[in-house]
């Protein structure tokens, strides 16, 4: 691997990690192929501490849960999202999601449902020095993109489960065409997810209440072939996620919801395996094993964990506030900020906002960034409604 394919690897995986760092000194984060799969795609679970497997069905389910669909409120929906990404460096950066589902049959049980993410790296100009002139070696256009399609069936009256299958292609060199052997990498992944909700009771003061649950595996599949060297092939971002939540209805208008939700990258970390003789250093690896072995293996991290608390003030569903709070592991990347966030809707059209703040003492790419989604709830009521 050259000098070129790895500065372009270097922007990719910088680029498309979750943050760019002041001190990394004791930071060593998970890196994976396909960062921009681990980025919360759309404003509402920006504005709820970037979690989503187990709240309220929306037209942005599919990343997050694709079992929640089954329990929607609409028959069909689109949803749109747009997130500027590194916005204190660059404007030319971003990300895309556009979400859609639909009932299958008349007895609402399941659904279809598909996706695609796009996250644009922008332009990167790239110049070698010849002897003491610097000339240039023309742009790259580094990109990836993941298109995927869902499966959700109620398997009770209460709970439901989805498969979803996804294309995935990372392409860090951008078009430019020069002597290394970077080339666009591309992978199949699965997911696997549940949510329960169950039917609502008496609580507190009398008041109705709700409870429910979600789970989902994230990234199954094949690791990233950016070289066509067996030794440098990079690890999905495999994701375990589960959740827990209550809903509060204060009356038939108002409802308040609380939610807590714990993530794992079941990816290896870097592990020691020696001292450096000369500086006396240790020297950290990650393990070139299987994906199955990887996830076994991952185990071993202890730091891997992240969670993350939100809450989520609703009336007449046309109107909510939300705030949240993630965190995640100095060691491990040192993410940790707080989310705001509100609703809109009016007739089918609805519009979120969030706004991120750090609370870390390294920056994060999205800080101070405010994400916007568009959701446009096409079809008619469910029997969902009613619960």
């Amino acid at each position: 691997m050259n000098l070129t394919t790895k500065l372009l690897l270097g922007i990719g995986l910088s680029a498309g990690f979750l943050g760019y760092a002041q001190d990394l000194s004791q930071v060593r984060p998970v890196l994976t192929g396909a960062p921009f799969l681990r980025i919360a795609p759309d404003a509402r679970s920006g504005g709820m501490g970037d979690q989503g497997v187990v709240t309220s069905p929306d037209a942005f389910s599919q990343f997050w849960n694709a079992a929640k669909y089954p329990f929607s409120r609409t028959s069909s929906s689109v949803g749109l999202n747009y997130t500027p990404y590194m916005g204190k460096l660059t404007n030319d950066v971003f990300l895309l999601y556009g979400a859609f589902h639909k009932f299958l049959g008349q007895e609402e049980r399941s659904t279809i449902s598909a996706s695609i993410y796009y996250f644009n790296m922008g332009e990167v100009d790239l110049t070698t020095l010849v002897g003491n002139d610097v000339t240039s070696l023309g742009t790259s256009k580094p990109n990836e993109f993941s298109i995927d399609v869902a499966y959700g069936l109620k398997l009770s009256d209460s709970y439901s489960m989805a498969v979803t299958g996804r294309f995935i292609r990372s392409d860090l060199a951008g078009g430019f065409n020069t002597d290394t052997t970077l080339k666009p990498a591309n992978s199949f992944a699965v997911d696997v997810s549940g949510y329960y909700t169950s039917p609502r009771f008496s609580s507190l003061g009398g008041m109705d209440g709700k409870v429910n649950a979600g789970f989902s595996i994230q990234n199954l599949g094949p690791k990233l072939d950016y070289t066509g060297d067996e030794n440098s092939r990079s690890y999905l971002p495999t994701m375990a996620r589960l959740g827990v939540g209550y809903d509060m209805f204060l009356d038939d208008m108002n409802r308040v919801g609380i939610s807590v939700e714990g993530s794992k990258i079941l990816v290896p970390g870097s592990e020691l395996v020696g001292t450096d003789p000369n500086t006396r250093q240790p020297i950290y690896a990650v393990p070139n094993v299987g994906v199955m072995s990887g996830i076994g293996k991952s185990f071993n991290n202890p730091n891997s964990i992240m969670y993350s608390g939100a809450v989520e003030y609703s009336y007449d569903n046309a109107f909510a506030i939300r705030g949240g709070y993630f965190h995640e592991s100095e060691q491990q990347g040192a993410r940790q900020f707080a989310t705001a966030g509100i609703g809109l809707k009016y007739r089918s059209f609805g519009l979120d906002i969030s706004y991120l703040i750090n609370m870390s003492k390294i920056n994060t790419a999205l800080d101070n960034t405010l994400r916007f989604g568009l959701t446009w709830n096409i079809g008619d009521e469910t029997s969902n409604v009613d619960n």
